[in-house]
């Protein structure tokens, strides 16, 4: 008896064997013909529709940004102009920005509201809230060095409605709100003047705040008041009608919608004033870069991105701002390059054994970095946009910046000639014509003067100053940068003949 039940026991221990490798081989196989998916989709649709019979209400959600943080989304902004009008009847909380009439303002939905919208008998429910985004492992060891700023939380508009009026709502009523959130945002939008923080100060790969910050956009200058030949004013207001009506043409010829102006000329001919007049000639946004607080060509790229349609994109006195000459700097001997690095190394590694190791601040925009910036793949993202870079020294820049296609058009911003003279001196003194204007347009062939020091003499200084009196400390001063042009040609010719006698 005790040797049959031994005998049994080994029979079922060895059948409960067999039973869990075979059960083991068929999982895998069931496993491989994806049935476990099969089944867990089958309970999850059950599961679906047993929902929807206790909430019947779908929702959509429209993000601030597109891309994780590449840009801003179109749809959220146009929802959020188009419940500006909604969340003053129903909203209890609301935030408030200006607007372009100075004595209103732009209503907006707090986190956490609600706000109920009726269209063609369906009701619809639109809730506003934010939440923090995750902080990668990247992110957390920046904030641990201290460097970055505060991250943005990110936020969202939720619409929820019935299921019933899934098509009215997503073929019909969501269109409708695009539509109308743009209209609302023409009526409201006021220009701005955009300059780019440190990028330093939001990192590569958290959400951080945004790269730009920006002031309302309210400088005077137009064409109208900008000292120029009238001629060449007319070629270039032309150019930029061609450019922003010129969408189709674009599209046809299969080039991204953009533009590239140079504007080169001495300090004080109005290089900036130029870019506020064709900012106002066009209603368009201004961003101004500085380079110098660009990390990486990475950084740069993100900077454009951001930047929106119908706007400026500005880089003054780019000869000054980085290592961008014509002048490319040629490699140094391979072992003086390494000892260098080697030097450079030790040194880094001492400064982080001492705890003081810092993050580089320092700029490494390239000018690879900047060429693909102006007419790279990137460059393509969004429409309508203008390019100008300035400089004071268009010989010192490389040609591969400044050639066709890049920088499309060259315009020189030159000394003041007879005719912007009188053009300041309409401007100015309201007068046409004068006895001195004769006097005037000779000494201006005779020396350089910009416009800002000839707007300068013309400009009354005193309740006595009078056109007469203005004209005569022009001329004075026309005649002597004049005997200063006369005195240090002297002085060079003497300083020849001294060196061919030594």
């Amino acid at each position: 008896m005790e040797g049959s039940s031994l005998l049994s026991g080994l029979n079922s221990g060895v059948v409960v064997s067999l039973i869990a490798v075979l059960w083991t081989v068929v999982w895998q196989n069931l496993q491989h013909l994806q049935l476990q998916q099969f089944f867990g989709r089958h309970l999850s649709r059950h599961a679906r529709r047993l929902a929807a019979m206790v909430d019947p209400y779908l929702s959509v959600t429209i993000a601030e940004y597109e891309g994780g943080r590449m840009r801003r989304s179109d749809a959220f902004e146009e929802v959020k102009a188009y419940l500006s009008a909604a969340c003053s009847r129903g909203v209890r909380h609301l935030r408030a920005e200006g607007s372009k009439d100075a004595d209103k303002l732009v209503l907006s939905m707090v986190d956490g509201e609600e706000v109920a919208d009726e269209f063609q008998g369906a009701t619809v429910w639109w809730w506003a809230y934010s939440k923090s985004p995750p902080r990668s492992d990247s992110a957390a060891a920046w904030f641990g060095g201290g460097g970055g700023g505060a991250q943005e939380e990110r936020r969202f508009y939720r619409l929820f409605f019935l299921e019933r009026h899934r098509e009215l709502v997503l073929d019909t009523y969501l269109p409708r709100v695009r539509r109308e959130g743009r209209a609302v945002m023409v009526r409201n939008r006021q220009r701005k003047l955009f300059t780019n923080i440190s990028t330093h100060q939001w990192s590569d790969g958290g959400y951080m705040r945004s790269a730009w910050s920006h002031v309302v956009f309210e400088h005077p200058k137009t064409f109208a008041t900008l000292a120029m030949d009238p001629a060449k004013k007319k070629e270039i207001t032309d150019d930029l009608d061609m450019f922003k009506n010129g969408k189709e043409y674009y599209a046809r010829v299969g080039k991204a919608w953009k533009r590239g102006y140079l504007l080169y000329g001495p300090p004080g001919t109005g290089k900036s004033a130029m870019i506020a007049a064709m900012a106002n000639y066009l209603d368009y946004d201004i961003y101004d870069i500085e380079l110098t607080s660009v990390h990486s060509n990475t950084d740069l790229r993100k900077l454009f991105i951001e930047t929106t349609s119908k706007s400026i994109i500005v880089i003054e006195d780019i000869d000054c701002s980085l290592d961008l000459t014509g002048a490319r700097k040629k490699k140094k001997a391979t072992a003086a390059a390494e000892d260098d690095k080697g030097k450079k190394d030790a040194a880094a590694a001492a400064k982080a054994a001492a705890g003081g190791d810092k993050k580089d601040t320092s700029s490494k925009v390239t000018l690879s970095g900047l060429l693909n910036f102006i007419d790279g793949l990137w460059s393509a993202c969004g429409g309508e946009r203008i390019i100008v870079f300035t400089t004071n020294h268009v010989d010192r820049l490389d040609p591969a910046l400044i050639r066709r296609g890049r920088m499309d058009k060259h315009i020189e911003m030159s000394y003041c000639g007879y005719e912007a003279f009188k053009f300041l001196a309409k401007t100015y003194l309201d007068v046409d014509e004068h006895a001195l204007f004769g006097a005037v347009g000779e000494l201006l062939r005779e020396v350089e003067m910009t416009p800002a020091d000839v707007a300068e003499n013309l400009t009354p200084k005193s309740l006595e100053d009078n056109p007469d009196s203005c004209l005569a400390a022009l001329v004075k001063a026309l005649e002597e940068a004049k005997e200063k042009k006369a005195s240090a040609g002297n002085d060079r010719d003497e300083q020849e003949d001294d060196d061919e006698e030594q």
